[in-house]
């Protein structure tokens, strides 16, 4: 066992780690960010989380329980939009892949032995990319619905009669 120590270059080994936890933070910024703008294009009657409280999402080890709490806000965020639009969309938008990656995530991070383990990073991976995939589709149908939703201009008369209320 010594032998293998030694021959393992414990600085390569740490410089490694240390690499691929930043590369999971600035994947986690980024998921989150996507989640923060799909949610400013949502109402603020209809919003039943922040958008700046999807930053949590890329703290490491809260990330865990977060990510069962977003889901299911994020779900009644867009459904609630969703209704007040009169956009026909699944009931509930975004929520079975976001269980799925919420609850592989969790697993994932179960002590358990290294097959296991692995299998389940997989499945919390690609459930990940389907969920963000998921969150971009409905954040580009809120965009492109939110161009027709704009309030039409006043009519001259209405608005020399609010001209004069002032």
């Amino acid at each position: 066992m010594d032998d293998f120590l030694n021959a393992v270059d414990l600085e390569k080994v740490e410089s490694i780690i240390v690499v691929a936890f930043i590369f999971q933070v600035i994947i986690k910024l980024l998921f989150a960010n996507t989640i923060r703008v799909t949610l400013k294009r949502v109402r603020k009657a209809n919003q039943c989380i922040m958008p700046n409280q999807a930053w949590f999402l890329a703290i490491p080890l809260f990330d865990i329980y977060w990510n069962f709490v977003v889901v299911r806000r994020l779900a009644d965020s867009l459904n609630n939009e969703f209704y007040d639009r009169k956009i026909a969309v699944e009931e509930n938008p975004t929520a079975k892949q976001g269980y799925w990656f919420a609850g592989s995530n969790l697993a994932a991070n179960f002590p358990t032995p290294f097959f296991v383990r692995y299998l389940l990073s997989v499945l919390s991976l690609v459930s990940f990319v389907v969920y963000w995939v998921k969150i971009n589709e409905y954040r580009k149908l809120l965009k492109t619905t939110s161009a027709s939703l704009e309030v039409p201009p006043l009519p001259a008369d209405d608005a020399k009669a609010l001209e004069n209320k002032d």
